[in-house]
């Protein structure tokens, strides 16, 4: 009976609220999903195929999912078919063309649409890397890089084919690039487009080839490219060049050539965003009683003035000594130092004596009574 079919709307797992384009996005996936053409010989996947068709073509129809909310599957129990069955189902007022016609064209690779012309197409870019210094990437830099690049065959002049020869048009697209096929679905004769097997879209056929360039057209030319590096640029960031890429087809133009830049690790220097940090190692005696010190940062060495009683850790802001932004040249980070104290770990015996009489006048730290800690006594064992 029709009664023990599943709700329409579990079906497509849907909420009864669901608007148009929900149950069109839903369907879709299941059509495709479970379509024949996808699952040859698979009659479970047939059966969910014409279930979610039948869910789709009532709830996709407002009459017919007013007259199905109010009756359920009872509103169509002459055209049902019977329990589970689907062959009998009225799907008239139901529009399938553009749903299946994206379903055939991710199922062939090809399109629904009419024929697309055969324009002029940009070329691929290629990518290539280089490798520079710290300082580098701060100030930028010109490298030259060996490519190789396509160049237009001089022997066939582009068009591929052997010298004294033309290349003919296609007889399997009419010299369209695309041919169109013809596909039996569950709802009728659908039509899709696909690029044409034998010519690969150009619309032409080769039929003696070019010794030199074996009928592409192109060759292979080592080329040096010389590569404005913009000061800021980071660790894996990329310069575009301009039409330095693979050749356009159809007198399109030619792809970018795009390099990846490695930056080095730096000794000192370590980079966040227009930012730089280093540590910066100072004496006990420079940091308690002061003291200038030298500085290396990007631009060279600087003179900062340690001041007394200054502690292990403390950040120094040396402004406009970072990366410039790659933005606006002019605008640069800054340079953050971190000082940190360092102990010695040899001193001559004169040394360990006046560091022993500086105890006794700051503290005798050196003498002082370490007395335990009181335990509380147990009342019982």
């Amino acid at each position: 009976m029709a009664e023990s079919k599943r709700d329409y709307y579990e079906v497509l797992g849907v909420s009864k609220d669901a608007d148009d384009a929900t149950l069109k996005k839903a369907y879709r996936q299941i059509a495709k999903k479970y379509h024949p053409d996808m699952n040859p010989g698979d009659a479970e996947a047939e059966k969910k195929f014409k279930e979610a068709s039948e869910a789709y073509a009532v709830l996709s129809d407002s009459e017919k999912r007013r007259q199905y909310d109010q009756l359920g599957h009872a509103a169509f129990d002459g055209g049902a078919g019977g329990a589970g069955g689907f062959g009998g189902f009225d799907f008239s007022g139901a529009d399938f063309s553009d749903i299946f016609g994206d379903i055939f064209g991710d199922i062939f690779g090809g399109s629904r649409r009419g024929y697309s012309n055969q324009g002029p197409m940009k070329g691929m870019n290629v990518r290539k890397s280089v490798r520079i210094t710290f300082e580098e990437a701060v100030f930028g830099t010109e490298k030259e890089m060996d490519i190789q690049l396509k160049e237009s065959c001089p022997t066939c002049n582009g068009t591929g084919a052997k010298a004294g020869t033309s290349p003919e048009t296609c007889r399997k697209c009419g010299g369209k690039g695309q041919v169109v096929y013809t596909q039996q679905s569950f709802f009728g004769t659908v039509q899709n487009v696909q690029t044409c097997p034998d010519c690969h879209g150009t619309g032409t056929i080769i039929k003696e080839k070019c010794p030199d360039c074996k009928g592409s057209g192109f060759i292979s030319v080592n080329k040096k490219i010389k590569v404005n590096i913009p000061a800021g640029i980071d660790n894996g960031q990329s310069v575009r060049i301009r039409e330095k890429g693979e050749p356009g087809t159809n007198g399109g133009p030619r792809g970018d050539l795009l390099v990846e830049v490695i930056v080095a690790r730096h000794p000192i220097f370590q980079r966040q965003d227009t930012h730089i940090f280093s540590t910066v190692p100072i004496s006990f005696a420079q940091a308690t009683l002061g003291n200038d010190i030298r500085v290396k940062t990007v631009d060279g060495e600087v003179v900062y003035t340690v001041k007394p009683g200054t502690k292990t850790d403390t950040k120094v802001r040396l402004k406009g000594k970072g990366v410039p932004s790659l933005r606006n040249p002019k605008v640069r980070g800054d340079h953050y130092v971190t000082l940190v104290i360092q102990t010695p770990e040899k001193l001559s015996p004169e040394a360990k004596e006046a560091l022993k009489h500086f105890d006794e006048l700051t503290g005798n730290t050196l003498k002082q009574e370490i007395k335990p800690k009181k335990t509380k006594k147990k009342l019982f064992d």
